[in-house]
């Protein structure tokens, strides 16, 4: 019943709309299956998460050259809450950005979404100790859809039916943290709060080439987390990077880069592993630093970018993580040279760090 009295609460937004708003509201069912990645998981997946995702969106109308780039994207907030159907995992409610990026005559919808969940059922070592996927109620909320979109089905009613995935992890800002992954059936519909909506793409706008020389950037990433053990403590970590880049045209641009990673929890892991297992012969006084090298993309939007890097340690030597790592999220240019993001940096799967980064191009 919950849900129902959520849903009615979408439709009163469009008498307070004026007539030419270019606005859209969306709402989704969602159902579907957990995706257990660690084997510790698979007792937590007991039934088919469902949930509803609401949306207000703002189509892009053609007045900025890079609406016309990205074919009119609309871009927006959501509202998404999660049912696990697992008493462990309980549910999740959601809060953030998103853009749906359009192709096959607009038919073929792309959504991609970055927010803040809460869980009402987080880890807790008396009440809740089989839930080694929430360990703080507060986490990052990523989702990524595909979907058939109709925006004109009837009159200014629309219709989409797709599929949805989204992820949850706290970067292992207090474990545990395994996270959880799930593919859920999106099916909903569309409000266009507009009747008389119409693209004026800006004409005057003169092509250009966006090709550029190389730049090179430096950039400080920093953040809390744990390690491994729970209840060991969190400590504050600063990655810090150098790296190259080209752009290469209107939407990419590549990076090649190094970065140290100065982690203060993998100091405190190691002192605990050299005691909790000798038999491993680790020393306490283990460097804990390490170096890794790394190639990336963006993803040129406006002013905001979406940053993907996949590196490799160069040097470790304490090996517990693979050698291999990857990192993805949101890039704001200040101006052309002073830029901040948003990162999450794993191990494949297995989140270490949410990163808040600041960072200057030459």
């Amino acid at each position: 019943m919950r849900k129902i009295y959520l849903l009615l609460l979408l439709f009163p937004f469009s008498f307070f709309a004026q007539k030419a708003s270019p606005f859209v509201i969306e709402a989704s069912l969602l159902r579907g299956n957990a995706l257990p990645h660690t084997e510790d998981m698979y007792h937590l997946v007991n039934g088919h998460p469902e949930g509803f995702m609401l949306s207000i969106l703002n189509k892009t109308d053609g007045s900025k050259e890079w609406h016309h780039a990205y074919n009119y994207p609309d871009y927006g907030a959501y509202f998404l809450y999660q049912d696990f159907k697992s008493q462990p995992l309980g549910q999740n409610y959601s809060v953030g950005a998103l853009y749906n990026f359009y192709f096959w005559k607009r038919h073929l919808q792309f959504k991609l979404a970055q927010g803040i969940a809460y869980t009402t059922n987080p880890y807790d070592k008396v009440d809740n100790s089989k839930n080694k996927a929430f360990g703080s109620r507060l986490m990052g909320n990523t989702n990524i859809g595909l979907a058939y979109d109709n925006q004109s089905l009837f009159k200014n009613i629309g219709f989409h039916a797709g599929i949805l995935f989204t992820h949850y992890s706290n970067g292992r800002m207090k474990s545990p943290n395994s996270g959880i992954n799930t593919y859920l059936l999106n099916l909903g519909l569309n409000y266009n709060l507009s009747e008389e909506f119409k693209r004026q793409p800006d004409t005057t706008l003169v092509k250009k080439s966006y090709r550029e020389p190389i730049h090179y950037n430096v950039v400080l990433r920093t953040g809390i987390n744990e390690n491994p053990i729970i209840n060991s403590g969190q400590y504050p970590f600063y990655h810090i990077g150098f790296y190259a880049d080209k752009r290469i045209n209107r939407k990419s641009t590549l990076q090649l880069g190094t970065e140290l990673f100065l982690t203060k929890s993998i100091q405190e892991y190691i002192k605990y592993y050299s005691v909790a297992y000798p038999e491993q012969n680790i020393s306490p006084n283990t460097d804990y630093k390490r170096v890794g090298i790394f190639i990336g993309h963006e993803l040129m939007i406006n002013r905001i970018s979406l940053e993907t890097q996949v590196g490799y340690y160069a040097y470790e030597p304490f090996k517990k993580d693979i050698p291999v790592y990857d990192r993805v999220g949101i890039k704001y240019y200040f101006t052309d040279k002073l830029f901040g993001g948003f990162t999450i940096k794993t191990h494949l799967f297995l989140a270490e760090a949410l990163e808040f980064g600041i960072g200057y191009r030459f």
